[in-house]
């Protein structure tokens, strides 16, 4: 058998180390390369096309699932992570495993020992959904990850202006520019903080501190006046919830 080109991602030196060593006892790996963030990663994955990753979900500067959104060709993965093990048992089910830390030399075995009999399948539908039960456990969303061309942005959340549905992409209007992403408007909606962003209408997700006022339009209809002067569709719910923050 050829053995599994493996590499592994993780922020913490000594969680490397620990699957470096796990590794190091099973004849089907060879590590071809260690990275201590995301992009790092990314850019070895491009450049190595490894059979396997062992990759961190809660990473720093770009975390295992913002990764993944940027790849464009994925390994087969591995998931170690410190998440709450009851939020992670609905996915026992699944074929992505994934790697509790901290984790037995046993239970590590057990996972590679998926990849080898190639029981382990990294769809992209299977990643979406762990991504997003995990999600709800976790606070809103503080930044936006978007790839454009060769160039990962990172945009803070505070930073965006307001959200404009665009088909099947969602462009994020910030104080730096604007930024297409391939995301629903309800996915938005779902994960900001409704303290600080409200969904206005359909078409709109605005943050509230970038409001200056609220307008008539006509006898039944109002617009959303920004502090540059930019007037977003208002809709009649979403008066409603203007009404209740503002007031």
């Amino acid at each position: 058998m050829n053995k599994l080109r493996t590499i592994i991602i993780d922020d913490e030196k000594l969680a490397r180390e620990i699957v470096k060593n796990y590794c190091s006892k099973i004849d089907e790996i060879e590590i071809i390369d260690e990275c201590s963030n995301g992009f790092d990663g990314i850019k070895s994955i491009n450049i190595n096309k490894p059979d396997l990753i062992f990759l961190d979900i809660q990473m720093p500067k770009l975390n295992g699932f913002e990764m993944l959104e940027i790849l464009e060709e994925k390994p087969k993965i591995i998931f170690t992570t410190a998440f709450d093990q009851y939020a992670l048992k609905a996915f026992e089910v699944n074929a992505i495993d994934y790697l509790l830390k901290p984790f037995s030399e046993e239970r590590f075995a057990d996972a590679v020992n998926k990849v080898t009999k190639e029981q382990l399948s990294t769809s992209d539908e299977k990643v979406e959904k762990l991504k997003s039960h995990l999600e709800e456990e976790l606070e809103f969303l503080d930044r936006v990850i978007v790839k454009q061309n060769q160039k990962i942005n990172i945009i803070p959340i505070d930073k965006v202006i307001y959200f404009e549905a665009q088909d099947d992409y969602v462009m994020i209007h910030t104080l730096d520019g604007k930024y297409l992403k391939q995301k629903t408007m309800k996915y938005f909606e779902d994960h900001l903080d409704p303290k600080n962003f409200i969904r206005i209408h359909r078409s709109n997700i605005v943050n509230i501190s970038f409001i200056k006022e609220i307008e008539l339009y006509d006898s039944e209809s109002y617009r959303c006046v920004l502090k540059d002067n930019t007037k977003l569709s208002v809709s009649r719910s979403g008066y409603t919830k203007l009404k209740e923050i503002l007031e």
